[in-house]
């Protein structure tokens, strides 16, 4: 099992989350991004940096990933590719991406970049604070608790 990470917009609490639980359980970590991540210095922590261009992390993590492992992202198109090759992903939310929940949050994605491509402003996602960084905490120890029965 690997955890993959989608870490270009991944915020650093999360990582940190991630690393700690890496060292404790010694499972590999994987970074992908455009551009250099700091990491660690542990060799179960590694650093990919993929060319730039849109879907270049996305696609190196499709083509690499394994059912066994569980991914974290916000890309609700790249969450969808994940749950379609049967691993696990999760956005730093804690919010489980399902097969049931994946399409319905890419429709409504694409609704929302409609709105923004005809001139409307939608605003963002709110601000990632401290219940954020508990809930993914909860939900990736959950998730982690049942891979490695």
């Amino acid at each position: 099992m690997k955890i993959w990470i989608d870490a270009d917009a991944c915020p650093k609490v999360v990582k940190e989350v991630v690393f700690k639980a890496s060292f404790k359980l010694q499972v590999p970590v994987v970074l992908v991004a455009n551009s250099y991540m700091a990491t660690p210095p542990d060799s179960l922590i590694t650093s990919i940096q993929v060319d730039k261009g849109a879907d270049v992390a996305d696609m190196y993590i499709v083509d690499n990933v394994s059912k066994e492992d569980l991914v974290i992202t916000a890309d609700i198109p790249l969450a969808a590719l994940i749950v379609e090759k049967e691993a696990t992903a999760i956005n730093p939310r804690g919010e489980l991406y399902t097969e049931e929940n994946v399409s319905e949050r890419l429709s409504m994605r694409d609704f929302m970049q409609g709105l923004r491509d005809s001139g409307i402003e939608t605003g963002g996602p709110a601000p990632f604070g401290v219940k954020d960084k508990a809930s993914f905490a909860n939900s990736f120890n959950k998730i982690m608790t049942q891979k490695l029965k």
